[in-house]
């Protein structure tokens, strides 16, 4: 597609019943004008010229989103179960394949990324490099190295993108970069023929996750990029991490009357590697006891039988986040079956009794991460408690203005972001409060997005 072909396509009606879809119908005009601009960056000057000279065919956009996790906080990792969700923030990108096997990926904010996925032979250059440990530059190696494992085409492009899924947001800017990767190999090099597949959202996230272990260094589970490749609100199974089983399930919030929110408590993760760490480790020494590799092999009442032994060996906070996640998979099956309720309720009076009920198990989701799992602040940083400070504020909101509301510490912890359920016409009044605290633009609205990553067709 030229550049004026895209640029009428843009601006079409198809474009605008495709925006209204995936970031809402008052999005529709800021969603063309960040298209736009993207494309005339692309072809003004703004991007690098000799980054286009091997470009071939036409002009291809593409989006994927970031997620939120609505329940299953730190279950992943123990092959437990999650409810999640893609959101309408993401990662917008304009692609031309290239003829070089060089991807470059410009991204506003960031630095420019390059790497070549061939040597001077031209042989595949696909094993890990320690120097780009932590970097986009792994992931997109890593990604291009699982496509080859896996027999599926990968190669060059050049994109311009731009991301609305901030780094340290909580709402998985890394995971919404890797299923954006695997999307655009996919449908340049594949005709999208994964994506077509039954399990094609799966395997994208998969290649993704692999790329973030082995690549990029960071022993991530699969929940993130599973929701941003599967689009919707999902229930997730890790039960056979292998073949987790992913189901669709429908939530419309704003039908509902609420707006769900995250609030990002500032605060930095940088020092925070072992508080993360060590609640898979200890998740998996309570397993251990018992001769198992992770909590999902044994029961709560094994793990309550010996609850002494356990104490003694591991500690009382082990025994603690043990507990946490067998209640944790337990919600989440509570969780999907009132989501089940409320959408297939035939009365208003059916639909709210379902409502209050997930929302009362997000409370209690959020009591169990204060309480059991202890990741709402770190040990090491006592007087640092962003998190703790506006889950309080957010309770005593609630109470005060006497509300159906719920909250929760929203992904990995300790510092970052909390997760709140709303009333929408409480909604302005909630913002100011918090934003008082956490500063201008501190509370963002989400909504949940039908898809995941996608290529537009206009």
């Amino acid at each position: 597609m030229t550049e004026q072909d895209l640029l009428n396509g843009i601006n079409s009606q198809q474009a605008a019943e495709i925006f209204s879809e995936l970031y809402g119908e008052n999005e529709i005009d800021i969603q063309r004008k960040r298209y736009t601009s993207l494309i005339l960056k692309m072809r003004c000057g703004e991007f690098p010229k000799e980054e286009l000279e091997n470009t071939c065919g036409g002009l291809r956009v593409f989006s994927s989103p970031g997620r939120t996790e609505l329940a299953g906080n730190h279950t992943d990792h123990n092959r437990g179960k999650v409810l999640a969700a893609s959101i309408q923030l993401d990662c917008a990108a304009i692609v031309q394949k290239r003829n070089d096997n060089i991807v470059f990926f410009r991204s506003t904010g960031f630095p420019d990324v390059k790497v070549k996925l061939t040597n001077k032979n031209g042989e595949p250059d696909l094993k890990p490099k320690p120097e780009e440990t932590g970097t986009t530059e792994a992931l997109v190696r890593g990604i291009a190295a699982e496509f080859q494992r896996r027999g599926i085409a990968a190669g060059g492009f050049s994109a311009n993108a731009a991301s609305a899924v901030l780094p340290g947001s909580g709402l998985s800017s890394s995971a919404a970069a890797e299923v954006l990767f695997g999307c655009i190999f996919d449908s340049l090099y594949n005709e999208g023929k994964l994506a077509a597949k039954a399990s094609g959202a799966l395997e994208i996230a998969q290649i993704g996750q692999t790329a973030e272990n082995v690549y990029f260094g960071k022993p991530c589970g699969l929940m993130d990029q599973t929701a941003c490749a599967a689009g919707g609100a999902v229930a997730i199974n890790f039960a056979d991490t292998l073949n987790p089983v992913v189901k669709q399930i429908n939530l419309d919030l704003a039908a509902a009357g609420y707006t769900l929110c995250v609030v990002n408590t500032g605060g930095s993760h940088a020092d925070l590697t072992s508080d993360y760490a060590s609640i898979p480790v200890e998740m998996k020494a309570v397993a251990s006891f018992f001769g198992k590799s992770a909590l999902r092999d044994i029961d709560k009442e094994t793990v309550l039988n010996s609850a002494h032994e356990i104490r003694m060996k591991y500690g009382d906070r082990a025994l603690l986040r043990a507990l946490h996640f067998f209640n944790e998979n337990e919600r989440v099956d509570a969780m999907s079956a009132a989501l089940t309720e409320m959408d297939k309720a035939k009365s208003s009076a059916e639909k709210q009794k379902a409502l209050y009920q997930y929302l009362e198990l997000i409370n209690e989701s959020g009591n169990s991460s204060w309480e059991l799992l202890q990741n709402v602040y770190s040990p090491n940083s006592p007087k640092n408690q962003g998190i703790t400070t506006a889950l309080a504020l957010t309770e005593n909101f609630i109470k005060k203005e006497k509300l159906n509301g719920a909250h929760r510490v929203h992904g990995g912890g300790f510092a970052g972001t909390i997760q709140a359920y709303i009333p929408i016409e409480a909604m302005e009044n909630y913002r100011t409060y918090i934003e008082t605290i956490f500063g201008t633009d501190s509370v963002t609205p989400l909504r949940i997005r039908p898809k995941g990553a996608v290529e537009f067709f206009l």
